[in-house]
């Protein structure tokens, strides 16, 4: 049901109950998510995001990859494309594209690959380019990746209380 794609350094496929316990520990880390909600995801959470990754595969025909080291099989991050129905203004009208990678992984690399390779694989199964994903203002190392990405600051809207940077990669 999930496609899988390989990299050079990178694996990203679907998930796995055996993964849940590296999911679980990325999103507690307070490094991870200070971006991202503000605050550390309990295992209940953790969970909950868990099985809205393989549902949305089931119900949306896409959705987050595990990326994982495809020489050792590590656990990086998660990463693809959703379609959450955000309530924020503008509403989006293109796939999501979003990424988050384990503290051991950051900083080598491995998100701009990995993401290179699921925008790859966007333009084919969507047919289309102009991808949108939202990053919050002080995430530098985000919005360093966006840039890198092709994606271009179009708006700025608070979502959920916080501010957010919307962009549009066209």
């Amino acid at each position: 049901m999930t496609p899988m794609i390989e990299t050079e350094r990178v694996r990203l496929r679907g998930h796995n109950l055996n993964d849940f316990d590296c999911s679980a520990a990325m999103w507690a880390d307070e490094n991870v998510t200070r971006f991202i909600g503000g605050k550390p995801s309990s295992r209940e959470d953790s969970w909950r995001r868990f099985q809205t990754y393989v549902g949305h595969w089931a119900l949306m025909g896409h959705g987050f990859w595990l990326i994982e080291e495809k020489a050792s099989g590590r656990f990086l991050g998660e990463g693809g494309f959703g379609t959450f129905k955000r309530e924020i203004e503008p509403p989006f009208e293109a796939p999501e594209q979003g990424w988050v990678l384990a503290p051991h992984a950051h900083g080598k690399g491995y998100a701009h690959e990995a993401m290179r390779a699921a925008i790859a694989w966007g333009e084919q199964h969507f047919k289309r380019s102009d991808f949108v994903c939202l990053i919050a203002p002080e995430n530098a190392a985000s919005l360093k990746l966006a840039e890198k990405l092709g994606y271009r600051e179009f708006g700025r809207a608070p979502y959920r209380g916080e501010p957010s940077v919307q962009l549009r990669r066209t």
